[in-house]
This record gives structure tokens, sequence and C-alpha cells, in this order.
């Protein structure tokens, strides 16, 4: 996805070939095109998926099946935020690809935890801050009586 505005997203297929620790790009198409994303069947995990594009039909492999997944997630999510118009069909995909048990919703509640967490220790911090302030401020207070009676004295 790009970060100039309007936001164009892509798929890139990408290929690594035995030995190699680099990737190559296959082919690359614009976000628009995709008509359909075929799981190829539900109830079995497997790391294979077709994609429809409007001139093209593509098989893929995932290295995993588990990747099929968290993949078909992002699309699916970057899909939702992206297209206006024309969104793909998702068809014999799991469930809990468009479901709200996704690992961006996860991801997502995650970062809302910590930000909870981080704002709480941060108003106990201010909290405690202010109460040091004000023991400083007493504390000046008397230092200065002291040196006015000693003074005095």
């Amino acid at each position: 996805v790009t970060n100039k505005k309007p936001a164009q997203a892509s798929i890139t297929k990408v290929k690594q070939f035995e030995g190699s620790t680099s990737f190559v790009r296959r082919t690359q198409w614009m976000l628009e095109q995709l008509r359909q994303v075929n799981g190829i069947d539900p109830n079995r995990d497997s790391p294979e998926f077709d994609l429809l594009f409007e001139n093209a039909f593509d098989q893929w492999v995932a290295s995993t099946a588990s990747e099929k997944c968290t993949f078909f997630q992002v699309l699916h999510h970057t899909c939702q935020r992206y297209l206006t118009d024309k969104k793909p069909e998702f068809i014999n995909c799991q469930s809990k690809i468009m479901g709200g048990n996704s690992i961006l919703h996860s991801a997502a509640d995650s970062v809302t935890s910590a930000v909870q967490k981080a704002s709480q220790a941060l108003n106990e911090r201010g909290e405690r801050l202010g109460r040091a302030e004000e023991k400083t401020e007493e504390l000046k207070n008397s230092a200065q009586q002291f040196a006015e009676t000693a003074h005095k004295v």
C-alpha cells in the first residue's frame, strides 16, 4: 500500500527458490483487479489457494496453512479499507478469517490494552509527582522558616 493519496494497494506474488534466501517478484496486480479469493477447502488446513483477477486466474501456495490464513485476514482487511466499490468475494474460506477473532483484531486489542496500561501508569506517576511537589513545597517553607528563625538568633 502506498502512502500517497489516494492510496494504491497491490498484490505481489513472490517466489523463493530452493537454496536461496532472497525472493523474486513473479507477478503483480492492483487490488482493484481482485475479484475472488478461493480458499479451496474450508474444512482442511492447506496452504493452497486461488486468486481470480479481472483478466487472470492464479494459483498460490503459502509456506504454511497458518500463513495462508494470515494472508487472507490481511487481504480481507485491506480490501475492506481500500476498496469502496467492487469488493472481492471470499469463498471456501474458514469463517474465522472474516470473523472477529482475526489476528488484526487481536493485535488491535493488544495495542489498546498496552495504551490503557501505559495511560494508567502515567496517571499514577503524575499523581506521585504531584504529591512529591507538594511535599517539596512544604519542606521548602519549613526550611525558610528555620532559616529566618536561625537568622534572628
